[in-house]
């Protein structure tokens, strides 16, 4: 069904609507609307449902944790090391600085993931000055659960789009993303 919107400035909006069901942002914007005519409606809608799913996302997440026992400190850790491939492993220096860390913040989260068992700190043979972090077996499956707990959040949530408007929203989120790097250079 196609609805005639308000006139904003010299152009008069014209939406479509899928369905005449209304959410929480569209309530939002219908009672500002009245009071700020200078507010887009548009980007208010788009904005505040942004800012909804965001979180809805961040709420998951905080649950799949506290789920997963996994902190996401830890998780980040472990994310780093898992990212650079099997055998899973760096220096201290070089996982400090992927993560944005002092050495010593680093050092203060690597020790409870070695007494949980989920890295090992070894010390390189050729250079006993060198140390190593490598991700075990166990980081590993602990790393894949809180993954595929956080995929299947996601998951639930997108799938109520068809694959084509997920590709369309990526798309139409691609455009934004990019505008805000290019502008922060």
């Amino acid at each position: 069904m196609l609805v005639l919107g308000k006139t904003f400035g010299e152009e008069t909006i014209l939406t479509t609507r899928a369905s005449t069901r209304q959410d929480s942002v569209d309530r939002h914007v219908a009672l500002w609307e009245r009071e700020l005519p200078w507010m887009d409606p548009l980007h208010e809608q788009v904005v505040a449902r942004l800012m909804l799913l965001t979180k809805h996302l961040a709420r998951s997440r905080e649950a799949a944790f506290a789920d997963d026992d996994l902190g996401r400190a830890s998780f980040k850790v472990l994310l780093a090391l898992r990212r650079l491939g099997s055998p899973y492993t760096a220096q201290p220096s070089e996982l400090a600085e992927q993560l944005g860390l002092s050495r010593g913040a680093l050092s203060a989260r690597l020790s409870p993931l070695e007494e949980d068992g989920l890295i090992r700190r070894t010390t390189d043979p050729d250079d006993r000055r060198k140390v190593h972090v490598t991700l075990t077996r166990a980081g590993k499956r602990a790393f894949d659960r809180h993954g595929q707990h956080e995929g299947r959040d996601e998951a639930a949530l997108l799938d109520t789009l068809s694959v084509a408007d997920q590709r369309r929203l990526s798309d139409l989120l691609r455009t934004l993303v990019l505008a805000v790097e290019e502008s922060s250079g």
